[in-house]
């Protein structure tokens, strides 16, 4: 007889002890599988909400002059002589070696108008990949069309402004179509235009005061990208917003380490719960071990008789384990993160499992292997 019929023979003859193990490593694989996989789709809905965050590189003319301002107010009435950017050209931006990585890329002009009299500041953008940029930005009244306005909080409370109400700046006339509700930043004092309009009014059509860059994404090389702007661009200063990208990388480390912590814990459970089962195993076959013995068997068939059956049972274990594991996540992902989406069968996840669970079943079956094969059998005879 074959060592490998003999294994399944008794694989099936112990059909209970069988389903113990199988249900130990399904359990520990499954547990795992399910972590894994909650933490790799929490990971992209926490990726996908920062994403919302807003720009994670700015671009602005270089300047020697050092800023004179801390926490949004300015010393003295300094101008700073800066050369805008060529509107033509930040076109660049999307031909950097990462541009896949690239998101939203808004340039803006920004500059001087007079409004009922008093100076403030106009901002020109494209509102459709503003308002992609600044998903937070809540305003009343409509997305502003053709020589309409969006006016900041601030701006429309000192200036006396409401939705409907029409200006003129430099000759030319505007009306109010929202006000943005305040978001404690700049943009509360700020009036809002159309890109061309704006540069109309402050008189520098086909130029850029800065550029606004999103390029969040899963293990996106923020730090290459500077650089890669920055060659294009020698003119501008190209900064990354580090503290919104660790902010980033640490919520998802932590949600990593996390998961990594308690599969390490199941994998110790389901070893010790596979070698118990195993010691039981070879403890009630000392009869059948010392018949294989004495009728010429070597140490190394009773080994691999009880390994196969190890590695058979890892085998179902891990396929099963992996199955379960991935329905249960996609059954709680929703209950975890509202709305959240389970983010698929990750196919080298389930390779890893199959590994995992035969090597912890071989790992956790060797000792009793290595008991049963150095059984003597005179000794294991004598039960008969």
């Amino acid at each position: 007889m074959k060592l490998h019929n003999i294994s399944f023979n008794n694989l099936r003859r112990r059909k209970g002890k069988m389903i113990f193990l199988i249900l130990g490593l399904f359990i520990g694989v499954a547990t795992i599988v399910t972590l894994l996989s909650i933490t790799e789709s929490m990971s992209r809905d926490i990726e996908d909400r920062l994403d919302q965050f807003g720009a994670n590189i700015v671009m602005v003319p270089k300047s020697d002059n050092l800023s004179l301002s801390y926490g949004g107010i300015s010393v003295g009435g300094v101008s700073y002589e800066t050369v805008d950017f060529d509107e033509s050209s930040i076109g660049r931006i999307r031909e950097i070696q990462n541009s896949k990585n690239l998101g939203a890329v808004v340039p803006k002009i920004l500059g001087s108008a007079e409004v009922n009299g008093r100076k403030v500041l106009l901002m020109g953008t494209n509102f459709n990949d503003e308002l992609l940029l600044k998903t937070w930005w809540q305003f009343q009244g409509d997305v502003p069309g053709e020589y309409e306005l969006m006016v900041g909080a601030e701006a429309a409370e000192n200036l006396g402004l409401a939705i409907g109400d029409r200006l003129s700046m430099k000759g030319h006339d505007f009306k109010v179509a929202s006000i943005l509700m305040a978001t404690g930043g700049s943009e509360d004092g700020v009036i809002i235009a159309n890109m061309k309009e704006a540069q109309q009014v402050l008189g520098k059509e086909g130029r850029v005061s800065m550029v606004e860059i999103s390029a969040f994404c899963r293990g996106c090389p923020i730090s290459d990208m500077v650089l890669q702007i920055a060659e294009k661009f020698p003119e501008a200063k190209v900064t990354a917003l580090k503290q919104a990208v660790m902010s980033k990388m640490q919520s998802i480390e932590m949600f990593k380490s996390f998961s990594y912590g308690i599969a390490v814990l199941v994998v110790f459970i389901g070893s010790l719960l596979v070698f118990i089962t195993m010691m039981g195993s070879v403890n009630e076959r000392t009869r059948e071990i010392g018949i294989f013995r004495a009728i010429g068997f070597r140490r190394g068939h009773v080994m691999q008789i009880i390994l196969l059956e190890a590695m058979v049972v890892g085998l179902i274990g891990g396929l099963v384990g992996f199955v379960g594991g991935n329905g249960v996540a996609w059954l709680v992902m929703p209950m975890v993160i509202k709305d959240g989406a389970f983010a698929g069968i990750n196919m080298t996840l389930g390779g890893i499992s199959l590994l995992l669970a035969v090597a912890l079943s071989l790992l956790a079956s060797l000792y009793p292997a290595l008991k049963a094969s150095r059984l003597d059998p005179s000794e294991a005879l004598r039960a008969l």
